[in-house]
C-alpha cells in the first residue's frame, strides 16, 4: 500500500465514522421525549426532515416539543387556556392549530397523520371536559 492509498482509506473511514455519528445524533434527537400520548410529525413533512416535532397531550396540558441540533424548543399550554383546536387536512398530512384563550399565537403542528390529528383533537376535548366537569384539578 502506498502512502497515497493509505490516506484515501483513512479519509473514507473518517467519513463513514462521521456519517454514523450524525445518524446516531439524529436518531437520538428523534426519539419520544416523554411517556404518554405523544404524536410525532412525519419526517416527510415541511420542517420535520431531521428533527420531527412531537406533541404531548396530557390531562393537564399540551406540549409541543421540537428538538434542535443543540437543545430543544418546548411550548406548553394548560388545558384551561385552550380555546379551540382546528385541523387542516391536506393531501398527505394534516396541520393542527391549537388556539389559546389569551389571544397569543396558536401552536401550529405541521405534518401529522390524519388519524393522529383527529385523535389529538379528541384527547384535548376529552381532557377539557373532564377538567371543567371536575372543577379543575385538585391538589
Amino acid at each position: 500500500m502506498t502512502g497515497e492509498s493509505a490516506w484515501i482509506w483513512w479519509i473514507a473511514a473518517a467519513a463513514i465514522g462521521m456519517g454514523a455519528l450524525l445518524g446516531w445524533w439524529v436518531s437520538l434527537k428523534g426519539r419520544r421525549f416523554a411517556p404518554g400520548d405523544v404524536f410525532p410529525a412525519s419526517r416527510l413533512s415541511k420542517g420535520n426532515h431531521l428533527f420531527p416535532t412531537q406533541v404531548l397531550i396530557s390531562p393537564t396540558s399540551v406540549v409541543q416539543y421540537t428538538p434542535r441540533w443543540i437543545g430543544r424548543q418546548e411550548e406548553s399550554i394548560h388545558m384551561a387556556h385552550i380555546a379551540s383546536v382546528k385541523i387542516e387536512t391536506k393531501l398527505l398530512f394534516s396541520n393542527v392549530y391549537i388556539e389559546t384563550s389569551g389571544g397569543a399565537a396558536p401552536i401550529v403542528c405541521h405534518g401529522h397523520r390524519k388519524q393522529d390529528a383527529v385523535q389529538m383533537k379528541t384527547l384535548i376535548e376529552r381532557y377539557q371536559t373532564a377538567y371543567y366537569r371536575g372543577g379543575g384539578l385538585k391538589s
